[in-house]
């Protein structure tokens, strides 16, 4: 008799262990690691799907229950995703399945109904069934009598094979013609899968790979060689904006695919991917897989399948793309690793760097993190000599760092100019339009007005399911909850006093009609949420950018890296200061790498760049070290805040969140949680206990939430507490309707 230990899906984290199960006889050479099951789940039985983590021949249950169905022909996952999963439970605080599907592309996943969500392309063909030589003396033979046979038999003698579809298409033959010649012993049909791929230029590789200067061959030759060695290694590399990474990638890239290995590239934006995609293709042709979350459910599916049957060697995308099934990998890289869009807030809670880092320690394979604005936890660990460095401090072209000049929007206001667009500003933008360059501003809040509100009265329009104002969104005329897309008409006047309503506060949509009003005539593009799904998404839109030379790109956080643009030379940084003083041990790295990266966007070509920082604060230690692009002085000065305020590197931090509908019930319950941290951590030095705290958007979606820090020492041994604490808090009748969960290291 046959066991399987499941991870069943829909369990709860308190809950969550492998459950025993018989293997029915007729299903033993089915039922094997890695294929997904139904299960009859709880008192109830309600059938459950499950995943099989091992088979085994005794388990310690007398009566286990039976498995119902296979679900899967074969493993979906094999044995190291399998211990990614148990790692990435005993590390996230999720549930073993939570970590399994989001291993796994959309497509996979089954609906109410039972039915996968992407099923596979099949496109029949046709082939000869006899010797060429035959089938044209049969084509021949025929004549006129059976013309369209004859043009099939002569096309397939031609060719060898091909689609029935184009076959039709190009003899003119009808369905009935194909039929009978299959049926007649000649024409043979047959099925084949057919991937559904992503528009971007697929085909051969058309380029050789760009000469490395010599800098960038001394750091490519050290890469190589930690690669070369075929035991886990990480690096750092930092290289100022426009030195030339992507290059230094690319012949990583190859060599890793000429030893045999395959490669990954992440990217933290899903607006870098056309870009890079463009560059990439054009080295390495089909041999490439792209996987991020704008391509459909059956794009991602076929390209999971291209990966694991070896299709495609390399795999370029966002955060998910981080547990692509690679065949040997020997190459990881992050570009831009010091983004936070590579850390899920939804569990499971993971950091991409983490899990890569494990992925590396599997397959002996070499991570890369690439940045111009290392996380300050990264340059410590180079500096420390747990990852190895490696500097290109000079731009690809030898051009000079955009020449940065600060603006001091306070002396602005008292000049009587609160349009939020500077006289220096203005008479750079209008240089540029009168050289023929380009522009990009640069603004981080999209919109019309951060806020509507009555001067008389003081009423404000506010989201009913959050603790937030509306925006409001000229070019729909309604105001818009960001945090949970609610919107409603905007009103002519007041709702409560009939006054005239103030809009305060400008977005990228109030930017763009001011500057309308300003260079009248002169092309102006917006990119944020609201504009890249009308332009057909970000490939399109900055491609139109690009081709067309549209004088003036303005932007959100989605402009601000990993873009090259050649006729940029002017970039405009306005509310530079908006993200400095957010609630975050963060907030400083934050501000200095945006500021740092959209700077970069200027001048990457044979044409210096400017840039103009628009700020309220033009004296503070960031702003200025961002003007300057001063990465070591930032680092040296930041590095010591977070010795004083003991946050990371310095120490770990766990993140406690509980939410619920009830905020006196949320607030009991933090106290509990408080006091059950301190009881589980008494005795262990330098650990203690933050909170709790107000999100800084209290409220959403109708649930309040409100956080705990546990600070401890990096190496200390705290996920038994934490966890311990998320079992009872979840299982207590008295806070039943609030939700308990935890998060290694998050980023607010």
């Amino acid at each position: 008799m046959k066991y399987a230990a499941v991870a069943v899906s829909d369990v709860t984290y308190w809950v969550d262990r492998p459950y025993s199960y018989r293997i029915p006889e007729q299903m033993e050479a089915s039922v094997v690691p890695g294929v997904r099951v139904a299960v009859p789940f709880s008192r109830g039985n309600r059938r459950a799907e499950g995943l099989v983590l091992r088979v085994t021949d005794r388990i310690d249950i007398e009566k286990p229950k039976c498995i119902q169905e296979v679900l899967d022909g074969a493993p979906i996952l094999d044995g190291q995703q399998l211990e990614l999963a148990l790692w990435m439970r005993e590390r996230f605080f999720c549930t073993v399945y939570e970590a399994a599907k989001a291993m796994l592309p959309a497509g996979l996943w089954f609906r109410s109904d039972g039915s996968r969500r992407a099923s596979d392309k099949l496109t029949e063909w046709a082939r000869l069934a006899v010797p060429a030589e035959e089938a044209l003396a049969i084509a021949g033979a025929r004549g006129a009598r059976a013309r369209q046979q004859g043009a099939v038999l002569r096309l397939l003698s031609a060719v060898g094979e091909a689609a029935t579809a184009d076959i039709r298409a190009m003899t003119g033959a009808g369905r009935a013609s194909i039929t009978a010649l299959r049926d007649g012993g000649m024409v043979e049909l047959f099925f084949r899968e057919e991937f559904r791929r992503p528009v971007y230029r697929t085909g051969e590789a058309r380029q050789s790979l760009p000469e490395l200067t010599a800098e960038q061959a001394e750091v490519c030759g050290g890469l190589l060689a930690l690669r070369r060695r075929g035991e886990r290694a990480c690096a750092l590399l930092h290289g100022v904006t426009g030195s030339g990474k992507t290059a230094v990638y690319l012949h990583l890239i190859r060599d890793t695919l000429d030893s045999g290995r395959s490669a990954m590239l992440l990217v933290p934006e899903i607006a870098l991917t056309p870009q890079r995609l463009e560059t990439f293709s054009s080295y390495f042709g089909d041999n490439i897989a792209v996987m991020h979350s704008s391509l459909t459910a059956a794009e991602r599916y076929d390209e999971w399948k291209r990966l694991r049957a070896g299709l495609a060697k390399l795999v370029i995308g966002t955060r998910s793309a981080v547990f692509a099934p690679l065949e040997n990998p020997g190459l990881l890289i992050i570009d831009e690793e010091h983004e936070e869009t590579y850390k899920s807030e939804n569990a499971p809670r993971y950091h991409a760097r983490d899990v890569a880092m494990y992925r590396c320690s599997q397959s002996g394979a070499l991570l890369v993190l690439g940045s111009a604005t290392p996380d300050v936890v990264t340059r410590r660990q180079a500096e420390t000599g747990a990852y190895s460095y490696f500097s290109l401090a000079t731009r690809y072209n030898r051009m000079q760092l955009p020449e940065v000049r600060v603006v001091d929007m306070k002396q602005e206001l008292r000049s009587g100019n609160g349009s939020g667009i500077s006289a220096l500003l203005r008479e750079e933008l209008q240089r540029n339009i009168d050289r023929g360059e380009q522009s990009i501003l640069f603004l981080n809040r999209r919109g019309t007005a951060k806020l509507v509100c009555c001067p008389d009265c003081g009423f404000t329009f506010q989201c009913p399911n959050c603790s937030v104002n509306l925006t409001y969104h000229a070019g729909t005329k309604r105001l818009l909850c960001h945090s949970c897309g609610y919107q409603r008409p905007l009103t002519q006047s007041c709702p409560d006093c009939g006054g005239l309503l103030r809009f305060t506060g400008d977005g990228t949509e109030k930017v763009q009609e001011r500057l309308e009003k300003l260079f009248p005539g002169t092309g102006i593009l917006r990119a944020d949420v609201d504009t890249v799904g009308e332009a057909g998404g970000h490939g399109a839109l900055f491609r139109r950018f690009r081709e067309e030379k549209i004088p003036i790109l303005v932007g959100t956080q989605m402009i601000a890296k990993g873009l090259n643009f050649d006729g940029v030379t002017l970039v405009g940084v306005m509310l530079a200061d908006q993200t400095l003083y957010a609630g975050s041990y963060l907030a400083s790295q934050r501000t200095f790498s945006l500021l740092t990266q959209v700077i970069g966007r200027g001048g990457r070509a044979d044409k210096a760049g400017r840039a103009v920082i628009q700020t309220y604060t033009p004296e503070h230690q960031v702003i200025r070290c961002a003007a300057r692009q001063d990465y070591d002085s930032f680092y040296r000065s930041e590095l010591e805040l977070r010795r004083v305020q003991q946050s990371p590197p310095f120490t770990r931090l766990i993140g406690l969140t509980v939410t619920g509908g009830d905020e006196s019930q949320v607030l009991r319950c933090c106290g509990h949680v408080r006091e059950l941290l301190l009881h589980g951590l008494a005795g262990e030095t330098g650990a203690d206990v933050l909170g709790p705290a107000p999100y800084p958007v209290v409220k959403v979606l109708g649930r309040f939430r409100y956080k705990l820090t546990l600070r401890c020492l990096p190496d200390q041994k705290v996920h038994g507490v934490v966890s311990r604490v998320l079992l009872h808090c979840n299982t207590e009748k008295e806070f039943r309707g609030v939700s308990v969960y935890a998060d290694r290291n998050p980023l607010d």
